[in-house]
């Protein structure tokens, strides 16, 4: 792997792999281990949108890890406007040793990983969340779940983190239904190739259907940034498609609630059941910390 600008870019192996590395990266860090393999080493974090876990995950997965990185907002690069993708990616390629993009465009990432001549991480596109996916599965799996066997629910929009889901619970050959209003289901060509990986992709209209005997339910925002002028119209054909207590209800006893957050309370889940018991939103949001360090690694060679 060279890049990841996509879950496609991973093979079985190499999820379980990373995997492996990051649960031993987080023990070390737990236990007060301040190895530096990437001493020396620059991530440029190239952001067309705002964010708060991404960023920081990033900036402090290359300090724990001894390297540093940079941050170029919207303003500063202007992507295609003020200079083009690739002229920005074979600068950028000239100075530092990998870039995280988070942009509008998915194409904008992959034009990025064409001409940087360096690592390109996909920290979020239209299309896809990897980075989040990756967190979420090793945190089930840090959970104690079985990936061959577990069953998960979505229940919202099929927007680019359910896209990244679905591809990775394919991958994993985990089953998973996707609860949405009509309209709103995910990419059928990314739904395809879940199931030709042997994923158990459902798609359907009713929540609670998703939501029966599941493992894990896990929502989104109803609107994505960039949708901004949606969001009353949203609201409106969303409002059945909160995980509340009654739709927690459906799913297995014990079943965790997941969320990537930034959440809306009271939108596509009530206050109650993000900060329940059950829920696992935090333990997620760490772990993106532990699954980049553990990603940066891959991509970068760093041996700890």
């Amino acid at each position: 792997m060279t890049h990841l600008v996509s879950v496609r870019d991973f093979g079985r192996d190499e999820v379980r792999s990373l995997f492996r590395l990051a649960a031993d990266l987080k023990a070390r860090q737990k236990a007060g281990d301040r190895a530096t393999p990437l001493a020396g080493r620059t991530l440029a974090l190239v952001f067309e949108k705002p964010s708060l876990r991404t960023r920081v995950t990033f900036e402090v997965a290359m300090v724990h890890l001894g390297g540093r990185a940079i941050y170029l907002s919207a303003q500063e690069i202007g992507l295609g406007v003020r200079e083009s993708v690739p002229d920005v990616a074979r600068n950028l390629g000239r100075w530092v040793d990998a870039i995280a993009a988070r942009t509008f465009r998915h194409e904008t990432v992959e034009q990025l990983a064409r001409y940087a001549g360096v690592p390109v991480i996909n920290a979020l596109s239209d299309r896809e969340h990897p980075c989040e996916a990756l967190a979420d599965f090793f945190t089930l799996l840090e959970q104690g779940l079985d990936l061959k066997t577990l069953k998960l629910a979505w229940v919202g929009d099929g927007n680019n983190v359910c896209h990244a889901v679905i591809l990775l619970s394919g991958l994993l050959g985990s089953s998973m239904t996707v609860a949405t209003p009509a309209g709103y289901e995910p990419d059928a060509a990314i739904v395809d190739t879940a199931r030709d990986w042997g994923g158990q992709i459902t798609l359907v209209r009713d929540p609670r259907v998703a939501a029966r005997g599941a493992d894990a339910l896990y929502t989104d925002v109803w609107t994505s940034m960039g949708q901004e002028a949606e969001t009353e119209a949203r609201r409106e054909i969303f409002r059945d498609y909160q995980i509340n207590r009654s739709l927690l209800a459906e799913a297995k006893p014990g079943a965790r609630v997941m969320h990537c957050l930034p959440a809306h309370r009271g939108e596509e889940i009530s206050g109650e059941v993000l900060d329940g018991p059950q829920s696992i939103v935090l333990d997620q949001a760490e772990n993106r910390l532990h699954v980049q360090k553990a990603l940066l690694l891959t991509l970068l060679g760093g041996d700890v």
